[in-house]
């Protein structure tokens, strides 16, 4: 089998390319190691406030990925398989949380969160609070990260061939036994890839949580406050205790995503 890239010009560009954003990701992280010392990061990994701080962020960003990808996966099958009017300006409204600052994602949330707010006074009702809680926390954390989800999931399920579902209709399957047994099993591989990029996406959010929950601190604002009161040695082990335990976390997600992907085969 002849190999697509021989030595030349051309390809010496691309391990060049390819070598250059290998180092733009990999610097500042071997940097921050080579700059670490044990007897700090220690001390940050037996640290009560980092050990909370990196559950509640985990916890947090989990549980608002699996509830919210129970409406986010039927309303990525809707628009894979409906035309309507104006459907790229709801595909558009989908991606609005990725392309805007996070910050103002913040205040747009507090705006409709808060507690003189409808949404915040009905919860006032029920003993519960957006503000500074972690439902305040969850709902940034989906707001900014939902988009990967739904996106990932209707680009799974625009590849599942239409004609296997209308065949399931012909012989009387019900719509919701069409997507159950047919739809969702041959997309879910693109499902499962879309969950982890929201469940990660969510962990590494700071924007929008720190003007709707600075308290209690999900990993990534207790980083920035102690680099802001004690300067970057402090802030340094945080993240690279944070940063280890995301990459853990990331590599065994990735893992159940190739078994599932494996199991859908």
């Amino acid at each position: 089998m002849k190999t697509l890239f021989r030595f030349s010009g051309f390809t010496l560009c691309l391990h060049l390319c390819a070598g250059s954003v290998l180092l733009f990701v990999i610097a500042p992280l071997a940097g921050m190691v080579w700059h670490s010392r044990w007897a700090e990061t220690s001390m940050t990994i037996q640290d009560p406030a980092v050990q909370q701080s990196i559950l509640l962020t985990l916890t947090i960003s989990l549980v608002t990925t699996g509830l919210f990808s129970l409406l986010a996966v039927p309303f990525a099958y809707f628009l894979a398989r409906r035309v309507f009017p104006y459907k790229r300006l709801v595909m558009g409204i989908v991606d609005l949380p990725v392309v805007i600052p996070h910050s103002a994602a913040g205040i747009a949330l507090l705006t409709v969160l808060n507690r003189n707010s409808v949404a915040g006074q009905v919860a006032d009702k029920l003993g519960l609070s957006f503000v500074g809680s972690p439902l305040g926390i969850g709902a940034a954390m989906a707001y900014v990260s939902l988009p990967f989800l739904i996106n990932a999931a209707r680009e799974g399920f625009a590849a599942v061939p239409v004609r296997y579902e209308k065949a399931a209709l012909t012989l009387g399957a019900s719509p919701v036994r069409v997507f159950f047994t047919i739809a969702l099993p041959l997309a879910l591989r693109s499902i499962v890839t879309g969950f982890v990029m929201m469940f990660s996406r969510g962990l590494s959010e700071f924007g929008a949580i720190v003007i709707i929950a600075y308290y209690p601190m999900v990993t990534p604002v207790l980083i920035y406050q102690r680099f802001s009161d004690f300067g970057l040695a402090h802030a340094r082990g945080a993240s690279l205790v944070f940063i280890a335990v995301c990459l853990l976390v990331f590599v065994v997600l990735r893992s159940v995503s190739q078994e599932a992907r494996h199991a859908a085969d």
